[in-house]
């Protein structure tokens, strides 16, 4: 026998088929469960760390890509593993001219 909150539900989940239709349920289904997933995300404070790691990412491109201006590579185009390598070689010359030099 259906008593009391069945009704609800019942009577609930028909206007949401009225209103959305059979179509656009499993989309909000879908977004509910994105919603709780970032939610738990959140709540375990992964969400955080996240987007601190994602800026300390940021500020290491800055520092690498200020680093590599200083020494008068380009970096437009370039991924963050070229202009490294560029600048390694770049200190690598210099070092070795210093050393040419002094001897």
């Amino acid at each position: 026998m259906v008593v009391g909150w069945e009704w609800i539900v019942i009577i609930l989940a028909l206007v949401v088929l009225l209103l959305w239709g059979p179509s656009k349920i499993p989309e909000l289904a879908r977004g509910l469960g994105q919603a709780k997933a970032e939610f738990d995300k959140a709540s375990r404070g992964e969400y955080l760390s996240e987007s601190r790691r994602s800026e300390a990412s940021r500020s290491s491109d800055d520092a690498i890509i200020l680093i590599a201006r200083s020494l008068g590579i380009t970096t437009e185009g370039k991924t963050r593993d070229e202009i490294i390598q560029e600048i390694i070689a770049s200190i690598k010359a210099s070092k070795a001219l210093k050393s040419d030099s002094s001897s």
